[in-house]
C-alpha cells in the first residue's frame, strides 16, 4: 500500500525562503533512507506557505518535525493519503 504524507507550514511574512530552505537542510537529509520512502515534493505557494509532500510504499510515514517557532506564522498542518488509484 503507497500512503502520502502532507506537511504544510505558514512563515512569517516574507521568511518562506528560510522557512524553504530549513526544510532542505534539516528535513530532507533526516528523510533520506528511510525504509519506504519512495518520493518527497517540496512546493512553495503564495502566502509564504510551504508544503512537502513524501511517498511511502509498504512502511509508515516518519513524522516530519515542526521548523524553529520563530519561522511559523501559525502550527503545521499536517495530512495523512492513502492512494486508491494511479494511471
Amino acid at each position: 500500500m503507497t500512503v502520502a504524507q502532507m506537511w504544510e507550514a505558514r512563515a512569517v511574512d516574507g521568511r518562506a525562503g528560510e522557512l524553504s530552505s530549513w526544510v532542505r537542510e534539516f528535513v530532507l537529509p533526516a528523510l533520506r533512507g528511510s525504509a519506504g520512502l519512495v518520493r518527497t515534493e517540496l512546493f512553495a505557494a503564495p502566502g509564504d506557505r510551504v508544503l512537502l509532500i513524501t511517498w511511502w510504499q509498504d512502511a509508515d510515514p516518519v513524522p516530519v518535525a515542526d521548523p524553529p517557532a520563530g519561522l511559523l506564522a501559525r502550527p503545521v498542518h499536517r495530512w495523512g493519503f492513502t492512494s486508491e488509484h494511479v494511471e
